[in-house]
């Protein structure tokens, strides 16, 4: 099977759409989040939860990881060579971006909903995800203009599907994604 690539802005719901195609599919999962972490605890940090970006510890690494775009294509080389092999599901941001490799699906969803979802997983308040999503939003745009001049969010073309998920859960997402997979293997 080829690598099934999503890709979408933050607290969309990639991680659990992810896991329910790859469990579909019978594959792994894997993320630029996952790989991150292991070049966090490499740095000596302690990385937990999918949440841990959002929080003190996340957020000064991520700030760390703002000072040298080697953190980044580490991350994205790393991704790549998975995704040539084929048989797994990354989320990656910029990866759809960097490959001819895969399936690529975009999963779309507005600043509300999204701080919606956030909240729900968080336990944080919506206006405090909000604040969050702006601030996660922005440094992605303007990191991956940077790096690869990319921009991120705005740039659909090199996707084979998009899914607005606004008003659907990530169950009803996922058959969406897997259908269309199955249909592309036919």
């Amino acid at each position: 099977m080829k690598a099934i690539i999503i890709s979408g802005m933050p607290a969309v719901g990639k991680t659990s759409v992810s896991r329910q195609v790859a469990a579909a599919f019978g594959v792994s999962v894997v993320g630029g989040g996952d790989v991150l972490k292991e070049m966090a605890v490499e740095q000596g940090y302690i990385p937990g939860g999918d949440d841990w970006w959002d929080k003190g510890e996340g957020m000064k690494f991520l700030q760390e990881r703002k000072r040298s775009s080697d953190f980044d294509k580490e991350v994205d080389e790393r991704l790549l060579q998975k995704a040539k092999k084929g048989d797994v599901v990354i989320t990656s941001y910029p990866v759809p971006w960097l490959t001819k490799e895969g399936l690529k699906v975009w999963l779309s969803g507005n600043v509300d909903s999204r701080a919606r979802r956030m909240s729900k997983r968080d336990g944080l308040t919506v206006s405090e995800c909000r604040e969050i999503l702006s601030v996660r939003d922005g440094e992605n745009f303007k990191l991956y203009k940077k790096i690869y001049g990319i921009e991120f969010g705005m740039d659909l073309k090199p996707f084979d599907l998009v899914v607005e998920t606004d008003g659907i859960d990530e169950g009803r997402v996922a058959e969406i994604v897997i259908q269309y997979a199955k249909g592309r293997r036919d």
